[in-house]
């Protein structure tokens, strides 16, 4: 047992009950306790009012100038307040329940007040005072989550104890080269530094040395997962004739992108190889992401493979069903589809082909899942839109074949730093260039009482010949929310149009027979005016709809906003999408703006992770993201990248493996689970 694993008991006045309170935080070891780091620090650090931004907390050396006064609020409830002199400024201080304070605040005398300045009132609201100057030598103090069971003081006692006891027996997990550099400093001054910080820039290179360390050890988790795969699932080596793909390719009613072209070659490369593909392709709104899809599925049945692509609701895998066809009619290549729709009889009949071999590429929704769905030889997997489908059912499909080599689409841009992340064991593609001639899609930000001229522009779309979105937050009335809601705004537009175009009305809580029904009679033209919530999101390609109104915008994230904007411009005609919206904050009213200026969907979704943060840019139920203690996915991209690249030629060297100046990633590893033994788990 080394020191540092040693319990927390071996600090002095830490007993029994303190052990327990320390354990119910999950601290039991002195390693423990170290890498307890603090969530913020409070900065003592003297202010001048006339730089100091209203609303910040503030310490300033002061003279009281009179009397402070106090009025009682309440059974035990007291207000006092003093005027003070702060540099040129007089200001008063204001202390709640602190009323035995008036004896000590005597006129003339010098305090040190910390506080929240407000600057409107000229009023600092009091949470600590210090009677005379400010000499003691904390300008940072660690504030740590302890949930009330442990003072902060104390805690702050034990920490110092523990760094001055055990602090020379840490061990640096980061190689002396790497140290070197990149100007990180040592364990144990990083340690100083988040707990007990000499100044500013002894705190931020403490952190900027632990943000480091903490993705180095992640990436070396997926790494050196992404090492096991390779060597452990055995993929199908795919000789597809390259000679047919290219004609393929030059049948196509267009010109491949130079992201498609790519792309077709990063995927077929991998069809050669002879591990398992797990690749991640994604690409913004009409970038082309099914198109090669289809090449590489036609690689793959040169090759003599089936292939599957799973979609998520019934339209969408007619609609690549319908291009599917289209292109491979020429080339003999077999397709069919395969739904809940699939009458018993038809299916049964296609179950017999698929098993015979007689269909070389089946697409269909969830029912490609269903047990008697069986492949001769499934040997490419394709999964559009990934993020609608359980981890459960991606692993059923995948199990229809041997080891078939998998790909997953998906058309919501994701932010570098998070797709090394979240995906961090795929291999990672990306459509990042629009095809040609392709008409970018004018978007307006308008206020509500705007909605008239909104209205006269659609009626002109309408009028036109076209068809439209109205796109709302809610389906009913809420008493909760003062936004307009799907109901609502179907009658009035109902009202408004006056049978001269028919309205729609779609929302998650119709049966999906009767979302279908309602889909296909706008995709057919029968509904002129689509009212809906966001179900449209995902899979619908109307090429007439050129016109889409979002009612309460600013409810919705730049990444849903962009999505739902993709539904208008996929076909000939120039289309619109116009954003109702009356933001109160700034961060809204930024959305909005960044709306209008851009429709690249990548610049968007770094604008939106740069707004609401990692977590809320998947949504809480499946961020796939880990816990960092001290690294921020936003401001540590670049930490992040060179973390990657440093785990990816570390794991690839004999030296990590033996060499004792990794010893201490090594552990870390094994630590995680990672590892077992000598090599791999």
């Amino acid at each position: 047992m080394t020191e540092l694993s040693s319990p927390v008991s071996e600090l002095k006045g830490i007993g029994k009950e303190t052990a327990g309170h320390l354990e119910a935080l999950g601290i039991k070891s002195i390693s423990d306790l170290l890498w307890t780091f603090p969530h913020r620090h409070e900065d003592f650090r003297l202010k001048d009012l006339t730089q100091t931004p209203h609303n910040e907390r503030v310490t300033v050396e002061c003279k009281v100038e009179r009397e402070p006064t106090v009025l009682f609020l309440g059974r035990n409830k007291s207000r006092l307040q003093v005027t003070v002199l702060a540099g040129r400024h007089l200001v008063k201080v204001v202390f709640f329940n602190q009323n035995y304070l008036k004896q000590k605040l005597v006129p003339g005398s010098t305090i040190t007040v910390t506080g929240k300045w407000d600057r409107g009132r000229q009023v600092i609201n009091g949470t600590s005072v210090n009677f005379g100057p400010k000499t003691d030598q904390v300008d940072f103090e660690p504030v740590y989550s302890l949930k009330g069971t442990i003072p902060q003081k104390r805690f702050r006692k034990y920490m110092r104890q523990a760094l001055d006891e055990f602090g020379a027996n840490l061990q640096d997990a980061i190689p002396m080269h790497l140290q070197t550099d990149y100007k990180l400093v040592s364990v144990l001054e990083g340690l100083e530094g988040i707990h007990f910080p000499k100044d500013a820039g002894h705190a931020k290179q403490a952190r900027r040395r632990f943000a480091y360390e903490e993705l180095l050890n992640f990436q070396l988790r997926i790494q050196a997962l992404r090492k096991i795969r390779k060597e452990s699932e055995q993929g199908n080596v795919v000789q597809f004739d390259l000679a047919k793909v290219r004609e393929f390719i030059e049948s196509l009613p267009y010109e491949l992108t130079g992201a498609q072209k790519r792309v077709v070659n990063e995927i077929c490369k991998d069809l050669k190889e002879p591990h398992r593909m797990n690749r991640l392709l994604q690409g913004d709104v009409g970038s082309g992401k099914t198109v090669v899809a289809a090449i590489c599925l036609y690689a793959a049945v040169t090759g003599g493979f089936q292939g599957a692509l799973m979609a998520p609701t019934e339209i969408l895998a007619e609609q690549h069903a319908e291009n599917l066809i289209e292109w491979f009619e020429p080339f003999g290549v077999r397709v069919a589809l395969l739904s809940g729709s699939t009458k018993t009889k038809e299916r049964r009949l296609l179950l017999e082909a698929l098993g015979n071999g007689d269909i070389d590429i089946l697409i269909g929704t969830h029912a490609l899942i269903q047990p008697d769905v069986v492949f001769k030889r499934l040997g490419f997997v394709i999964t559009d839109e990934q993020h609608r489908f359980g981890v459960e059912q991606r692993r059923i499909l995948r199990d229809k074949g041997e080891n078939p080599d998998v790909l997953f689409m998906t058309a919501t841009p994701i932010p570098r730093t998070l797709a090394i992340t979240a995906f961090g064991e795929m291999d990672v593609s990306m459509i990042d260039e629009m095809p040609a001639g392709r008409k970018e899609i004018e978007t307006h930000w308008m206020k509500k009482e705007q909605l008239g001229s909104v209205l006269s522009k659609l009626e002109l779309e309408l009028a036109a010949g076209r068809q439209a979105y109205a796109i709302c937050p809610l389906i009913e009335e809420s008493d909760k929310l003062d936004v307009q809601n799907a109901v609502e705004i179907y009658e009035q537009l109902a009202l408004h149009f006056n049978n001269r175009y028919n309205v729609g009305l779609m929302h998650g809580r119709l049966p999906a027979n009767e979302k279908d029904a309602v889909m296909r009679a706008f995709s057919d033209g029968e509904i002129q005016v689509l009212v809906s919530t966001t179900v449209v999101e995902v899979g619908v390609n109307v090429p007439n709809a050129t016109f889409m109104v979002v009612y309460d915008a600013e409810r919705f994230g730049l990444a849903q906003l962009h999505q739902l904007r993709g539904r208008v411009g996929r076909g000939e005609y120039q289309s619109y999408c116009v954003l109702i919206a009356d933001p109160k904050s700034d961060e809204g009213k930024e959305r909005m703006q960044s709306m209008t200026e851009t429709n690249d969907g990548f610049r968007l979704a770094e604008k939106d992770l740069e707004l609401r943060g990692p977590g809320d840019f998947f949504g809480r139920k499946q961020s796939g993201l880990p816990d960092f203690k001290v690294a921020d996915l936003v401001h540590d991209y670049r930490t992040l990248d060179t973390a990657r690249k440093d785990a990816t030629a570390m794991i690839e060297t004999e030296a990590f493996w033996h060499d004792e100046e990794y010893k201490g990633l090594r552990e870390m590893l094994e630590a995680s689970g990672v590892l077992q033994g000598d090599r791999f788990d």
